[in-house]
């Protein structure tokens, strides 16, 4: 320690022991910030010297390397931060470290606004001042050796965070620029070793404007920080093999990036942003947490990736940074204050993403499949979030689905364009997987009638299709509706069929009192029972009525415990099948028959089984089952 002349002892100013009690214990969740918090300064004091020596070139030499150093002396449990920028004399010292949340920084940046030099660019980082205090998380005093720039005279400020400060005049000339020695307390001698200290640059500092490097005992310096900002870089500037090599840094999974996003935002709001899209599906996609993995930095400065939603939860499989000089963050910098220009940046980032998702899908099905086979689940979990209509459109526009009009996936617009002129319905059916949609009963008339259905199977379809109803003005109906009326559509088959019938067979029976029947057999088992108009190869099929929960959605609340009932279904009766033609015959001739009755129950419990639902007896399904085998033939 340089000898000092007579000592000025000042008190900090009005309400400060409760401010720094603030800042000291509630204001930071992460004493690793301490050390973000220093060299962030010392990056600005750097930047200040950088822009001050443009207009007084003799305050930076050329052969000046401006830098950042940190050391520790384990024996005197003290940590060392230099830099060699900008300095502070009595009245800095006083102005910045002696007021709390009065930033030296932001009154720099204010001074270069108002100058005539305000269009260069000064990256600056510390904008609340009161990074410096978060120093007294993990120290019990601080000193602080300052002389600057151009200036003679060099000065030492010392606090123990107690409310009151000291300040004096050094005897002997220091170095420009500015060293803090920590005076650790006991318990967080940690944060002493090298590897710590290492661990801390490389999270929250490794893309900073200047050398980090670390003296060990010995005098051997090592450079800490080493990446480059490859994100402040003009796009066209950027390599493949950087971006493959800062995609494998920030995303963590193999491969290279499927898509590339590179901008930067020059409008009211600046920001920069490079994100990638992953070739390969992280582990960690599905998880509870749907946590996003977007690196949040102020001027290459890490913040956070944890407590911020610069991108939504369905976009959580892109992996990058976003870097804004304009994000309002809190007064500790871990949190970003919920406010329009955080809203304003993630509703231009999700713009983008669709509209480069939608180019991508036009230019290359192919390789869109490949992305939407991986993270197709997850991008239509914001269907069911609340959006303006024009918002989840082109996110809808952008998602594809299987159908039964196409082996390859589809888009909705895809299918409008083959619609039907007379057709009312964009018509869907959700399953557990495509073999079982495909082999579904519900699809028959379809098929039969030539008319397309889009094939929904993941679990996330049965939320989106209950909240969304309709796009670009047509209506989406599920094919599962008992309301379904398909007799309007006419196919060659139909022709054939009317051409060849008997005028017996053209004769409708009366279909009232099998339906009684039907319906007093299976009484409170279900909700009604009608004639199937969509039913060609199948004998029966459930159905729900319009406005109804859907069948898939009723049975996961009951399965999630969110429901404790089960609603009885609505039974479509194919009245051309021969099986039902059987039950018919025999109950016009013979009436009611244990045997009949056995059918009956039967073709409910087949019913049930297609579509997934639970029996509500299931052992006398099988003793009707059996039954019926006992009077088979062989």
């Amino acid at each position: 320690m340089h000898n000092v002349q007579e000592t000025e002892n000042l008190k900090f100013d009005a309400e400060v022991g409760k401010v720094l009690n603030i800042v000291i214990h509630s204001l930071y969740t992460n004493k690793d910030i301490f050390l973000r918090e220093l060299i962030s300064n010392a990056s600005d004091a750097c930047d200040k010297l950088r822009y001050e020596s443009q207009l007084n070139p003799n305050l930076l030499d050329s052969s000046d390397e401006l830098k950042i150093t940190i050391s520790s002396n384990k024996d005197k449990n003290e940590l060392y931060i230099t830099d060699n920028g900008i300095g502070m004399n009595r009245q800095d010292l006083i102005d910045n470290l002696g007021t709390i949340a009065s930033s030296g920084t932001q009154k720099f940046l204010d001074a270069i606004k108002n100058s005539k030099d305000s269009s260069q660019a000064v990256e600056l980082i510390g904008k609340f001042g009161v990074g410096f205090y978060s120093s007294f998380m993990v120290a019990s005093e601080v000193i602080v050796e300052s002389r600057k720039a151009a200036e003679e005279e060099s000065w030492v400020w010392k606090s123990k965070g107690d409310g009151e400060y000291s300040i004096s005049k050094l005897d002997d000339q220091i170095p420009r620029g500015t060293k803090i020695t920590l005076i650790m307390c006991p318990e967080e001698n940690e944060f002493l070793d090298k590897f710590r200290i290492e661990n801390i640059v490389t999270t929250y500092s490794d893309h900073i404007n200047f050398p980090v490097e670390f003296v060990d005992e010995e005098g051997k310096s090592e450079k800490l920080n080493s990446k480059a900002a490859i994100w402040t870089k003009p796009k066209n500037d950027v390599t493949q093999e950087e971006h493959n090599d800062f995609f494998r840094g920030v995303a963590h999974v193999g491969g290279e990036p499927w898509m590339i996003l590179h901008n930067k935002n020059e409008g009211a709001i600046e920001y920069t942003n490079l994100l990638y899209v992953p070739s390969i599906k992280p582990f960690d996609l599905f998880h509870p947490d749907r946590r996003c993995s977007v690196k949040l930095y102020v001027n290459k400065v890490f913040i956070t990736e944890d407590n911020v939603q610069v991108i939504p939860q369905y976009l959580r499989f892109l992996k990058g940074v976003v870097d804004s000089p304009d994000l309002p963050l809190n007064i500790s910098r871990e949190t970003l204050q919920n406010n329009r220009v955080v809203e304003q940046i993630r509703k231009s980032l999700t713009k983008r993403v669709i509209l480069e998702l939608g180019k991508k899908a036009k230019e290359d099905l192919e390789e869109y499949t490949k992305f939407w086979t991986n993270f197709g689940a997850v991008l239509k979990e914001g269907l069911c979030e609340a959006m303006p209509t024009d918002e989840r459109e082109a996110l809808l526009s952008i998602c594809r689905f299987h159908s039964t009009g196409d082996d390859k996936l589809v888009s909705i617009d895809d299918y409008i364009s083959r619609m039907k002129p007379e057709q009312e319905h964009i018509y869907y059916l959700t399953g557990n997987s495509l073999d079982s949609v495909k082999n579904s009963p519900q699809l028959e008339g379809f098929v039969s009638k030539g008319l397309e259905v889009l094939l929904f199977v993941d679990p996330v379809d049965d939320f989106w299709t209950s909240i969304i109803h309709e796009y670009k003005d047509q209506k989406i109906k599920s094919v599962t509706r008992a309301d379904v009326d398909l007799e309007k559509f006419s196919s060659e088959e139909d022709k054939k069929d009317e051409e060849n019938k008997s005028d017996d067979e053209k004769t409708e029976e009366n279909t009232d009192s099998i339906i009684q029947y039907f319906t007093k057999i299976l009484g409170d088992s279900v909700k009604s029972v009608k004639i199937s108009k969509k039913l060609t190869d199948s004998p029966v099929c459930l159905a729900v009525d319009e406005g109804a929960m859907d069948l898939r959605m009723e049975r996961f609340l009951r399965e999630q415990k969110q429901l404790n009932y089960r609603t009885p279904k609505v039974l479509e009766i194919n009245t051309k099948h021969p099986v039902i033609k059987s039950i018919m015959k025999s109950h016009a001739e013979n009436g009611e028959t244990p045997t009949l009755e056995d059918m009956i129950h039967l073709l409910f419990y087949q019913a049930c089984i297609v579509e997934g639902e639970e029996m509500d007896d299931a052992s006398l399904f099988a003793k009707k089952l059996n039954n019926l085998l006992g009077k088979v033939v062989i």
